[in-house]
């Protein structure tokens, strides 16, 4: 069964997440109160509608009170952004994701209660020194500060070696959840998801693995 989401605020951020969410096959409120933002996305989502957000009228006259999640992307007023989530959870409105654009700001919306806070540019600055500083990592997210999960090339030690004789667990203290491997027949992408303790590990695999940052560290430096 959809969910019906609703994306207050459709700057950068906003507009990508109703305009994805609404390519996913969801269903989207999409809501601004510069009418040129909404135009913009109106093609994509179920319903984009230029109001104030700081209106509990108006939110309630799209039904906002009955939306799965509500997203406030509201970063650049940061006054109107906390005032929204207010509103949102008088409403009755038990799933929040907000943005939040300074500590301070993101420390409010904790003390608010909300599912869950958004670092838009904190995050992708993180992510663009984690990709300089270690290249040799694919992709990296955060699961808490102590645990991530990482795509690595396959280290050359572990090639043509059974998964139980890698040390991936026992040495490293690591899970691997998956496989990813090009066919050589097709050329195409292969997931091996979960794999068995006697899969063989070759060359020029990735592996997605799952552990602490200080066991993924000592596994990038091996």
């Amino acid at each position: 069964m959809k969910k019906q989401y609703a994306v207050i605020g459709l700057g950068r951020f906003g507009y990508s997440v109703a305009k994805t969410l609404a390519e996913l096959g969801e269903d989207v409120i999409a809501i601004d109160n510069n009418e040129e933002r909404v135009k913009k996305i109106a093609d994509f989502v179920t319903e984009s509608v230029v109001l104030d957000a700081m209106d509990e009228k108006a939110l309630r006259s799209v039904g906002l009170q009955n939306v799965d999640v509500a997203v406030v992307s509201i970063g650049e007023n940061i006054e109107a952004s906390i005032l929204v989530v207010m509103l949102l959870k008088e409403m009755g409105v038990q799933n929040i994701i907000a943005k939040a654009v300074t500590s301070l700001h993101g420390k409010v919306l904790e003390n608010l209660n909300v599912t869950k806070i958004v670092y838009p540019e904190r995050d992708m600055a993180i992510r663009v020194a984690q990709q300089l500083a270690r290249p040799t990592i694919l992709e990296h997210l955060e699961l808490s500060p102590e645990y991530s999960i990482i795509e690595i090339p396959a280290p050359s030690f572990m090639a043509g070696t059974m998964l139980k004789d890698t040390g991936l667990r026992n040495k490293y203290g690591i899970n691997l959840i998956a496989i990813r491997r090009r066919s050589p027949k097709t050329g195409l992408t292969e997931w091996n998801v979960n794999p068995s303790p006697t899969d063989v590990i070759q060359n020029d695999d990735i592996l997605v693995v799952i552990g602490s940052n200080s066991d993924l560290e000592r596994l990038n430096k091996a």
